[in-house]
């Protein structure tokens, strides 16, 4: 299977625009093309993955970008991810960026995107996601309608979580997209803290749900320690590092386009962020790393940094439908291989 994506399907979707291959992607896991990749195999060598209060079927996740509007969770799951984040889903529904807004950096196993949080709004995602059947955790990533003022993002963001909320598994709160403008003013101290206070209290009269953050790679130590005293303060349930960064440090590819990068060049700064926040955290910050996973050393590089769960896009866009399964499997291999009991023993074991 991974040969047929390889040599026949991949190069078929690398020729469509980037948003238009996305495009075609996500109708053909709607409509079950992709059932051939399915597997109801079980995940070994990870033993219970408890992680706030939820249990994972394995530590790989879908990060936010993908699946926006929550409309392929369940075949997402079939392909093997452990978990899915939906979004980032706005309060309003909104079109997002003018196109073209989503380009290649092949040389480079790399994204950049400025699509602009496009998505069907709240409303319409919470009803969908109100219908499916659960095959595995489900998240929902929250951000900032584009024409809302960062003095009314509180409200904007609480009217979002108040209807999301409910179903979702954890919620995670966007404040780090690049293609928002001024939304990542709101990592800043004074207003997280603003922002974290209203959502957690509105979380507890809801009935808890974990409530999670996520961060931008472009930040000082001093930034993310800042964040992490306000997330521990406040008993956020984990952070996501990272986004997509502005950065271009590295790339080989000669594309000249604004947006956040994803992909293989972000990956040692996501390692670094991961690194820092477990080690100012004391590892009392469960963390979900995100950037740069291709492989399952990839993967452990992330868990040995302090992640305690791991999300993938453009790892998952340019591997294919067996993506997921080549990266838990070759994940529990090198646990076992080095001689880790379970994945937590595994958790920061490099951080440095």
């Amino acid at each position: 299977m991974s040969k047929l994506w390889q040599k026949i399907m991949r190069p078929v979707m690398f020729g469509l625009d980037a948003e238009r291959a996305h495009e075609v992607g996500i109708k053909a896991l709607e409509m079950g093309l992709a059932s051939p990749f399915y597997s109801d195999a079980k995940f070994e060598g990870f033993g219970a993955i408890e992680r706030f209060g939820l249990t994972f079927a394995n530590p790989l996740g879908l990060a936010a970008g993908f699946d926006k509007n929550g409309v392929a969770v369940d075949q997402l799951a079939s392909l093997g991810f452990g978990f899915v984040e939906v979004g980032t889903v706005t309060y309003e529904p909104q079109p997002g960026n003018p196109k073209p807004r989503m380009f290649r950096l092949a040389e480079d196993h790399g994204l950049i995107n400025r699509l602009g949080f496009n998505n069907d709004g709240a409303i319409a995602v919470a009803e969908r996601l109100k219908k499916i059947e659960r095959k595995c955790v489900v998240g929902v990533n929250i951000g900032k309608n584009k024409d809302v003022p960062n003095e009314e993002a509180t409200e904007n963001y609480l009217k979002s979580f108040d209807l999301v909320q409910q179903f979702a598994d954890y919620v995670a709160v966007n404040i780090s997209s690049p293609n928002t403008p001024n939304l990542r003013e709101l990592q800043k101290a004074d207003n997280l803290e603003e922002l974290l206070a209203a959502l957690t209290s509105l979380n507890n009269e809801l009935g808890r749900r974990p409530l999670l953050v996520k961060i931008a790679p472009d930040l000082s130590e001093v930034e993310i320690e800042a964040i992490v005293d306000i997330c521990l303060r406040h008993k956020i349930d984990g952070v996501v590092a990272t986004n997509t960064t502005i950065s271009r440090d590295g790339i080989r590819s000669n594309i000249d386009e604004a947006g956040g990068l994803s992909g293989k060049p972000l990956e040692q700064r996501s390692n670094e962020v991961i690194s820092t926040i477990y080690r100012y955290s004391n590892g009392k910050l469960p963390i979900v790393g995100v950037g740069g996973i291709f492989t399952a050393e990839d993967a452990f590089a992330k868990i040995a940094a302090g992640a305690s769960l791991i999300q993938a896009y453009t790892g998952f866009v340019y591997g294919g439908p067996t993506f997921a399964r080549d990266i838990t499997s070759g994940l529990a291999a090198i646990l076992k291989e080095r001689g880790f009991k379970n994945l937590d023993d595994a958790v920061g074991s490099k951080a440095v």
